[in-house]
């Protein structure tokens, strides 16, 4: 299925870590906190970095094309989570990096 919509990949997105939410409550009690959900993400981005070095022939690894292409999904979906659990549209949080620094390089 091919995504055209930034508004669906947020909704689903937000609706994935609700599961996510309810794995955690099964298995330890309470959700992950907001720090936790940080942690996690920047241990998927650390591995964002590992696998574009394997697949730069900089570090050896098999299948890095696989999973370096996993990783940056799931880093955008973690960026959605982590933005929605902040109180911050990322959208509109989008929108205003890319007009302020489209401003700042004619």
């Amino acid at each position: 299925m091919r995504i055209n919509n930034f508004e669906e990949i947020v909704r689903r997105s937000l609706a994935l870590r609700e599961k996510y939410h309810e794995l955690e409550v099964q298995h330890h009690g309470t959700e992950w906190t907001v720090e936790e959900d940080a942690l996690a993400y920047l241990t998927d981005a650390g591995l964002v970095g590992r696998n574009i070095m394997s697949q730069q022939q900089r570090w050896p690894k098999a299948k890095s094309a696989d999973e370096l292409e996993h990783k940056l999904g799931e880093n955008i979906w973690w960026l959605i989570v982590l933005a929605e659990r902040s109180g911050i549209d990322i959208k509109e949080a989008v929108e205003k990096f890319l007009t302020k620094t489209e401003q700042l390089l004619p």
